[in-house]
């Protein structure tokens, strides 16, 4: 009997182990490539002008004071830390705060249509990823910064440049909506569908979170991490300041040149900047910028300054 309940109880652990160890790899090694990308329009071939026509000078910069060339249409200056044509203002500072190096894209659009999402290879799936500027390098983007990772969960709604590819709610999610006109809204997956959010004209909803401004005013608390997020960490955020004026936020951390932020300290920095309403997205070793095919930042995967490879991007075309 001894031998037999020995024999049945070293069956079932090793089923056990073997079923542990493929939900290990299935969750973060296997690729599940589900579904291509929709196209989206290259940004030559949208109708920028009638989007400079009904432009607006916001902050003093006129997006339309780009020098022009011979055949009418606006040259691209590009610096080390600028980028401007007749349709996209691009300006990256570099700031010092609480010990921590922050790297700020002070962003101008003359159509929502240049704030678009990206995924690595093109596919949304699970496993699926790139590092921050090689998908940046795929879809010619001006800035980049990494999104919310949604091919690590098997839940949560991805929205992206207007298509619908998971619609199953997270428990808890806060989400950014991203709409048509560039507005930013900040929902509860328990209060609405993705169906619903879709039909209201989202073009992208990230499911990271928390939010960290609404209205405004600070949505998080200084105690307040994310799962088992340390107090200080690499971060990466996106805010609006006001229409189609957006900020690219990127924080170094776990380095002794930086210590990371805390979501409230990254909240706080924000609401300085005049953010209306600004969103987390998904920190630590992910956390990368990339600006006109540069890595402004120092990304940190394990102990060693590189980047770490994401499923999907925020970029400016």
């Amino acid at each position: 009997m001894t031998r037999k309940h020995n024999l049945f109880l070293g069956v079932f652990l090793s089923v056990l182990l073997l079923f542990t160890v493929y939900v290990l790899l299935d969750t973060f090694v296997i690729e599940r490539r589900i579904e291509a990308a929709a196209e989206t329009q290259p940004i030559g071939s949208r109708p920028a002008d009638d989007a400079a026509e009904s432009a607006v000078e916001t902050g003093g910069i006129s997006l339309l004071s780009s020098p022009q060339t011979e055949d009418g249409s606006a040259e691209r200056m590009t610096t080390e830390n600028c980028y401007q044509d007749g349709n996209v203002s691009v300006q990256i500072t570099e700031e010092r705060i609480n010990g921590t190096t922050v790297y700020v894209a002070d962003v101008q659009l003359t159509s929502a249509a240049y704030l678009q999402t990206a995924f690595a290879d093109n596919t949304y799936g699970r496993n699926v990823t790139d590092t921050t500027s090689g998908i940046a390098e795929s879809v010619n983007a001006v800035l980049a910064i990494n999104g919310d990772f949604y091919g690590a969960k098997q839940s949560g709604y991805v929205i992206r440049n207007g298509v619908l590819y998971r619609s199953t709610a997270k428990k808890g999610a806060e989400d950014l909506v991203i709409y048509g006109d560039g507005s930013f809204a900040i929902i509860r997956e328990a209060e609405v569908t993705a169906e619903e959010l879709l039909e209201d004209g989202a073009q992208q909803v990230l499911s990271f979170g928390p939010a960290l401004i609404e209205n405004g005013e600070i949505s998080v608390s200084a105690s307040e991490e994310v799962g088992r997020a340390k107090a200080s960490n690499p971060r990466t955020a996106i805010a609006v300041i006001d229409e189609l004026h957006y900020l690219f936020v990127v924080s170094d951390g776990r380095t002794e040149e930086s210590e990371g932020l805390s979501l409230y300290e990254l909240a706080s920095f924000l609401q300085s900047k005049g953010a209306k309403t600004a969103y987390n997205l998904d920190g630590g070793g992910s956390s990368t910028m990339v600006f006109s095919g540069r890595v402004v930042n120092n990304p940190t995967a394990g102990r060693s300054i590189k980047e770490r490879s994401v499923s999907d991007i925020v970029y400016i075309g």
